[in-house]
C-alpha cells in the first residue's frame, strides 16, 4: 500500500468519542471528590485511605506504563529498528520480581507515604531532601514529554493547534487529580486502560484485514529484516541488543517500578501486602499484552508502508506521527474509530500525567512541608490539592522542552536513566547493604548523578553513528507522489555502506569520547548511574566506619521478606507437623507388649462378664 498525502480527517463522530472519554474521566474525579464525604485527610487524598485492592491498582500501573509514548513511540521504534523491542517482555518480568520481592516488602512494612521518607529513616534528612528534589525534576521533565506526545498526534491527524492540545491535556489531568486524589487517579486509569486497548486493537485488526491476514504481515516483516529478535552482540555502544535490553532495560525500569514514587505510591496504598504484591504480578500480564500489541502494530505499520515510507517521502515530519497517519489512512471510512485511537493516545497521557501529579503532590507534602510545619490533617489535605494544581501548571509549561528532545521514546527513557539510575542505586544501597552509612550514600549519589549527567547530556549533544543505532532500510520506490520525494538525512543514513561511514567518521574527526562514551546505549544510562552509586557508596561507607553502625531491625531487607524463605518456612512447618503426627501415641501412660488387637489394653481392662449369649461367654 502506498502512502498518500491525502488521508482522512476527523468527522463529528470522532469528536464525540474523544469528548466522551474526557467527560467520563472528569466525572470520575468529581465522584471521588464528593463520595464518602470527600477527601478529609491528606492520607485519603494521597493514599486512598490505604484501602485499595489488587486488580484496580494493577490496571492503574499498566495504564500509566502505556502512556502516549508507548502508543506512538513503540510502533515507530519497531518500524525503524525491528521487533527486537519485544525482548522487553523478559525485562518486565525481571523488573516486577525485583520490585515485588526486594523493594515492596520494606516500603510496605515501614508504612511510608513518600518513598523518600525511607531515605531519612535509613540515612538522614539531607539525603532525603536530595532524593526528593531529584525526583521532582525528573518527573516534571518526563511529564512534559508525555503531555507533548498526544498533542503531536492530535496536531497531525486533526490539525488541532499543537499548544492548544498541550494545555487541554494538562487542564483535564489537573482537574480530576485535584478533585479526587489517588482514588480518582486509579479508577480513571481503569477506565482509560480499556480505551487504550480498544484503540490499539482497532488499528491492528483493520491492518490485518487490509493486508489479507497475519501471515502476509509477518512475511513482509521477515523479508524486511524486522523480525530481528535475537542479537547477542555484547557491545554496549549498540542501541538495542539482547543484553542491552535485558540488563540495561532492567535497571531503567526497576528505577520506575521499584522506587519511583508514582508507581510505589499506588501499590503501597493496597490494604494488605498480599494485595500489593498481586497488583504487581497482575500488572505484568498487562505489560506483556500491551507490548505485544505495540510491537505487532509496528509490524503492521511496516507491512502497509514497506514500499512507500511516509517519513522519508516527507509526508509526515517525524517518526512519531506515523501511527496517527496510519490510523487516518486505514480507518477513514469508519467514523468514530480515528477518534477512538486519538482517545487511546490521550488516555495514555491522562493516566501517566495524573499519576505523576499525584506523586509530586505527595512528596512535596510529606518531604518538604509536613516535617517543617505543624499543620492539621484538613490543612494538609487542602495543601495537597493546591500542590496538585501547581504541578499541573508546571508540567504544562515543561511540555515545551519535549519539542526540543527529538525521538519521544528515547528522550523519555533517557530522562529516567540519567536521574532514575542514581536514585535506584541509593535505595538499593540502603535496602541491601546494612553497612552502608549516610556519608557513603551522599557521596555515592553525587558521583552517580554526575556520571549519569555526563554521559546523558553528551549523548544528546553528539548523536550516535548509524553503526550503533543500525536503522533498517526504508523505501520510497512505490510512492505515487506528484513530485519526487526529497531525500532526507534519514535516507542517506539508511543507505550508507560501511566504507562510506568509515570515511565520513575519519573526515569528521570526532573526539574519542564521542564514539566510545557518549555513544553508550541510552538504556545503560541508568545502569551506569546505579553501579557508580553502589560502588562509591560501599567503598566510602567502609572507609568511614560503616560496619560499626547499629541499624534497627526492619530498615533493610530481612530474610522473612524473601519469598523463598517464606516457602521454606511453610514446608518446614508442614514437615514438623507430619513428624508430630507419626510420633503420636493414643495411650502414652500404658505400655503394651503386643500389637495384636485381640489383646489390646482396652479389652484387657474390661470388667469380667459372666453372662452368655448363644452359649458364648462375653
Amino acid at each position: 500500500m502506498s502512502a498518500s498525502s491525502a488521508v482522512g480527517a476527523f468527522v463529528v463522530w470522532d469528536y464525540v468519542v474523544f469528548a466522551g472519554m474526557l467527560l467520563i474521566s472528569a466525572a470520575i474525579g468529581i465522584y471521588y471528590a464528593i463520595a464518602d464525604g470527600g477527601q478529609k485527610t491528606s492520607k485519603d487524598f494521597l493514599m486512598g485511605g490505604r484501602s485499595m485492592t489488587a486488580v484496580p491498582v494493577a490496571l492503574s500501573l499498566t495504564a500509566s506504563f502505556m502512556s502516549a509514548v508507548t502508543v506512538l513511540g513503540t510502533p515507530s521504534e519497531v518500524y525503524r529498528f525491528g521487533a527486537m523491542f519485544g525482548i522487553f517482555a523478559i525485562t518486565y518480568t525481571c523488573v516486577v520480581i525485583i520490585s515485588a520481592e526486594i523493594f515492596l516488602p520494606v516500603f510496605y512494612r515501614l508504612g511510608i507515604t513518600s518513598t523518600y521518607e525511607y531515605l531519612e529513616i535509613r540515612f538522614n534528612k539531607v539525603i532525603r531532601l536530595c532524593g526528593t528534589i531529584m525526583f521532582i525534576i525528573q518527573t516534571i521533565l518526563y511529564t512534559g514529554i508525555v503531555i507533548y506526545a498526544p498533542a503531536l498526534a492530535l496536531n497531525q491527524v486533526t490539525g488541532f493547534h499543537l499548544w492548544g492540545a498541550v494545555v487541554s491535556t494538562g487542564v483535564v489531568c489537573t482537574f480530576y487529580c485535584t478533585m479526587g486524589g489517588l482514588k480518582a487517579v486509579v479508577w480513571t486509569d481503569v477506565f482509560q486502560v480499556g480505551v487504550m486497548v480498544a484503540g490499539f486493537t482497532s488499528v491492528v485488526i483493520r491492518a490485518v484485514v487490509v493486508q489479507g491476514g497475519i501471515s502476509p504481515i509477518l512475511n513482509d516483516s521477515y523479508h524486511g529484516g524486522r523480525l530481528n529478535f535475537w542479537d547477542f552482540d555484547p557491545n554496549p555502544l549498540r542501541r538495542h541488543t539482547f543484553w542491552t535490553i535485558v540488563f540495561g532495560g532492567t535497571f531503567t525500569w526497576t528505577g520506575i517500578y521499584g522506587v519511583n514514587q508514582a508507581q510505589v505510591q499506588r501499590y503501597i496504598s493496597c490494604k494488605t501486602r498480599f494485595h500489593a504484591k498481586m497488583s504487581l504480578y497482575v500488572n505484568l500480564l498487562g505489560l506483556w499484552a500491551i507490548l505485544a500489541c505495540a510491537v505487532f502494530a509496528g509490524l503492521c505499520l511496516y507491512s502497509v508502508y514497506k514500499d512507500c515510507d511516509p517519513w522519508t517521502a516527507n509526508i509526515v515530519s517525524a517518526p512519531d506521527q506515523l501511527m496517527p497517519y496510519l490510523v487516518l489512512d486505514l480507518l477513514r471510512d469508519f467514523p468514530g474509530v480515528p477518534g477512538l485511537f486519538v482517545a487511546c493516545a490521550y488516555s495514555g497521557t491522562l493516566s501517566t500525567v495524573s499519576s505523576s501529579i499525584n506523586a509530586l503532590a505527595a512528596v512535596t507534602v510529606e518531604d518538604l512541608i509536613k516535617p517543617y510545619f505543624n499543620l492539621s490533617e484538613r490543612q494538609l489535605s487542602w495543601i495537597s490539592k493546591g500542590m496538585s494544581l501547581l504541578y499541573g501548571v508546571l508540567c504544562i509549561g515543561m511540555a515545551a522542552l519535549a519539542s526540543l528532545m527529538g525521538s519521544l521514546l528515547q528522550a523519555a527513557l533517557s530522562v529516567f536513566g540519567m536521574i532514575g539510575g542514581p536514585l535506584l542505586g541509593l535505595f538499593a544501597l540502603g535496602i541491601l547493604f546494612p553497612w552502608a552509612n549516610p556519608t557513603g550514600g551522599l557521596v555515592g549519589l553525587v558521583c552517580g548523578f554526575a556520571v549519569s549527567l555526563w554521559v546523558g547530556i553528551g549523548s544528546q549533544v553528539y548523536s550516535a553513528l548509524p553503526e550503533s543505532t543500525r536503522p533498517l532500510h526504508l523505501s520510497t520506490a512505490g510512492c505515487n507522489l506528484s513530485t519526487p520525494a526529497v531525500d532526507s538525512n534519514w535516507t542517506a543514513m539508511t543507505e550508507m555502506t560501511p566504507l562510506t561511514t568509515t570515511l565520513l567518521n575519519e573526515a569528521a574527526d570526532r573526539p574519542y569520547l564521542v564514539d566510545h562514551w557518549y555513544s553508550l546505549s541510552y538504556l545503560y544510562f541508568s545502569t551506569v548511574g546505579t553501579l557508580v552509586v553502589l560502588a562509591v557508596g560501599l567503598i566510602v561507607s567502609l572507609l568511614t566506619g560503616g560496619r560499626k553502625q547499629h541499624l534497627e531491625y526492619g530498615k533493610t531487607l530481612v530474610k522473612e521478606d524473601l519469598i523463598f524463605y517464606s516457602l521454606f518456612s511453610y514446608y518446614k512447618a508442614n514437615d514438623e507437623k507430619q513428624v508430630e503426627m507419626l510420633n503420636w501415641k493414643p495411650s502414652p501412660s500404658k505400655v503394651s507388649g503386643t500389637v495384636n488387637p485381640a489383646f489390646s489394653d482396652i479389652e484387657l481392662d474390661l470388667p469380667e462378664n459372666k453372662e452368655k449369649v448363644n452359649g458364648v461367654r462375653i
